[in-house]
């Protein structure tokens, strides 16, 4: 018997796994005129952070339950405001039904849905070999002032910011974000998903700060610990402000 190899050379796609880290929008009622005015005035305030932003569509909070969807009308409403609609999440079968036939996806539900059994790790035998290195990561030292219009992102590390944060500056972070100075612009830490990454700074005036896609605006902060010294973490998928 004769072992055959598959010719590679006119294959025109392959299909890979992969990890994103997506915005869930959170349905709480069908209105969508209610919706369109919201949006507009948070888009309105960081536009480039909601430019092109692909957003899964979670209907379990919504109200009433059974309510009667215009999914052509809320993608487009989502659309106009720079988000991009990939899929629906929750719901019951109805909607799904009205979702998947304009092309929408029905995404799992993970916290009701899952079911498989974790998985057990089991110890690695020892061998004669050499243990590999520990990987390194790096950080990202910025030594000037961000100034307004100015992003920086520090991929697979940390970044510390040795000034000030101006309005309508951006920093993001694969890694946590440290920041000796005051934060007047936006802070995105852990943006390919570490739910762990954490904000520090010495004076929080944000324009916005998100951990692994979750986000506060300027309005959300200002019952927080404004212009002291705080660290910013997520814990069951709510923003936290803790002075230090």
């Amino acid at each position: 018997m004769t072992k055959t190899t598959r010719d590679t050379s006119n294959t025109s796609f392959q299909l890979k796994g992969g990890l994103f880290t997506l915005t869930v929008i959170y349905l709480f009622n069908p209105e969508l005129t209610v919706l369109g005015e919201q949006l507009a005035k948070l888009v309105k305030q960081t536009p480039k952070f909601f430019q092109n932003m692909p957003v899964v569509i979670d209907l379990h909070k919504l109200q009433p339950p059974s309510a009667t969807l215009d999914f052509t009308s809320l993608i487009q409403c989502l659309r106009e405001h720079g988000l991009i609609p990939i899929g629906v999440r929750s719901g019951n079968a109805l909607q799904h039904e009205a979702a998947a036939s304009i092309g929408l996806a029905i995404m799992p539900n993970t916290k009701t849905e899952a079911t498989a059994e974790p998985a057990t790790i089991k110890p690695t035998v020892a061998t004669d070999a050499a243990p590999a290195a520990p990987a390194v990561v790096l950080t990202k030292i910025i030594t000037q002032p961000i100034r307004s219009g100015q992003q920086i992102y520090a991929r697979n590390s940390d970044l510390v910011v040795l000034g000030p944060v101006s309005p309508g500056a951006e920093l993001i972070a694969d890694g946590n974000i440290h920041i000796y100075g005051a934060l007047r612009g936006r802070a995105l830490a852990g943006v390919s998903g570490n739910q762990s990454a954490r904000i520090f700074c010495q004076t929080l005036e944000a324009e916005l700060v998100s951990i692994a896609g979750h986000y506060w605006i300027s309005e959300d902060l200002h019952n927080s610990a404004m212009k002291e010294n705080v660290h910013i973490y997520l814990e069951k998928e709510r923003l936290h402000v803790s002075t230090y």
